[in-house]
């Protein structure tokens, strides 16, 4: 469900310009007769069906049916989603910081998000929410749960949750009752670490619109504890802002070098994003980890660092989806996300996936194959969760943990280019100090 989720809110919603529509059509084209089926229809509805009918949901069907004629990633957003798919692209909104699942039948606290108010209160992972504001949430749905949850910084939201310990069985459980001052809650879309010999590990879970401040940050930190290369994982990353992507790979990409370039239905529609004149981690070693998860934003990045030949890309082919996304405002609150264009790499590639390109995706430059269930694995092992005053753990117990094998081998990559590096100074040092053949 994540991952459907996901996948709808971050296909690239680059927000590119759209010319204002034409005011009149040509005599021989018959939109207009045609529109007038779809409106005998909603007329035949709205006078013969057996029940009373909603005009707006018809009204909105068929705008979804409309738009769902045309390919996987345009689609027709009601208000709500309208509402969430902002949300998931600008990486920030109003709420108390609870990632929330469901478990045993009950809606329940995956993990407070770190520094969130949930988390200063205290409320903890597998806390049980029995009510939100006096509402119970038995079955009650996650969009709802979420929905009630997340509203204007400032206002309060009234949780009833109960605690204890899983063995104890249900009846051991207390109930707690919390009031939560919304505030504005940051979407993680970076995490890093420093692994052993100078290597620094980051990975970007999707590109929204706070992403390459966050990475830039995550470099600082690194490199100030001691990393000398890096692991960008992208895997799993589903994508999100077209910007995004050009700002990150403007810290590795500079002289005004091609990221990307966009092209639409019409010639003079090409769009071509460059780097600065200077980037702030422009000879950083790096290796790039992809796999058939990594879409959209995520290939524009790893397509862009391949064709320069600025990093070494591990891993499994990517998902193939090199569709722009525009997200078009409608007036009642409901918007259109409408697929605009095609990106291509720096060196002219298309990389979408359908039946007529055999090519598809970012093709990594040392394949790594991995089975599905390691796969699936090593994404429940990122799930990190955190609690007040304790460290930081993964889902997975560690001892129940799998090897990463595509990790291990940038590493060693990595490890390897640092030793062939100190060889090659030290025998041109000792071929220049060498006395010359007599």
């Amino acid at each position: 469900m994540r991952m459907k989720r996901i996948f709808a809110a971050a296909a690239c919603a680059s927000l590119l310009a759209l010319p204002a529509r034409a005011a009149t059509k040509p005599a021989s084209d018959n939109t207009y007769e045609q529109m007038k089926l779809l409106v005998d229809v909603l007329g035949y509805i709205q006078d013969n069906y057996v029940d009373e009918t909603d005009t707006q949901k018809l009204v909105y069907g068929a705008a979804e049916g409309m738009v769902h004629t045309l390919d996987p990633f345009s689609q027709f957003l009601e208000p709500d989603m309208n509402r969430e798919m902002k949300t998931e692209t600008e990486g920030q909104f109003g709420g108390v910081g609870l990632r929330l699942n469901m478990k045993d039948d009950w809606l329940t606290v995956l993990t407070p998000m770190p520094g969130s108010p949930a988390y200063r209160l205290g409320i903890l992972p597998n806390d049980r929410i029995a009510e939100i504001d006096g509402v119970s949430t038995k079955d009650m749905d996650m969009e709802d749960a979420l929905k009630r949850m997340r509203g204007a910084p400032g206002t309060k939201v009234k949780v009833k949750i109960y605690r204890g310990p899983a063995e104890a069985g249900e009846a051991a459980w207390k109930p707690k009752d919390f009031e939560i001052t919304r505030e504005l809650v940051k979407i993680e879309s970076v995490v890093w670490k420093k692994l052993d010999d100078g290597v620094g590990y980051v990975r970007i879970i999707e590109f929204s619109a706070k992403t390459a401040d966050d990475l830039a940050d995550a470099l600082k930190h690194l490199t100030k504890e001691g990393a000398s290369s890096l692991v960008l994982d992208l895997r799993n990353n589903p994508g999100g802002l077209l910007s995004a992507a050009v700002e990150t790979s403007s810290l590795f990409l500079g002289e005004g070098k091609l990221i990307v370039y966009t092209q639409g239905r019409k010639p003079e529609s090409r769009q071509d994003f460059t780097a600065g004149a200077k980037a702030p981690y422009e000879t950083l070693p790096m290796v790039i980890l992809i796999n058939g998860g990594s879409a959209s934003a995520s290939e524009i990045f790893s397509g862009a660092m391949q064709d320069h030949k600025r990093a070494v890309i591990v891993g499994q082919r990517s998902y193939g989806k090199a569709s722009v996304q525009s997200l078009i405002p409608l007036p009642d609150g409901s918007g259109l996300r409408l697929t605009v264009a095609h990106y291509y790499t720096p060196l002219g590639r298309m990389i979408h996936r359908d039946g007529k390109n055999k090519n598809w995706g970012i093709f990594p430059d040392i394949a790594v194959e991995v089975t599905p269930e390691t796969e699936a694995k090593l994404y429940e092992q990122w799930e990190m969760i955190y609690a007040k005053d304790k460290k930081p753990q993964s889902m997975v117990k560690p001892d129940e943990m799998v090897r990463d094998e595509a990790l291990d081998r940038s590493v060693e990559l990595l490890k390897a280019r640092d030793v062939l590096g100190v060889l090659k100074t030290e025998i041109h040092v000792s071929t220049q100090a060498a006395p010359a053949a007599k």
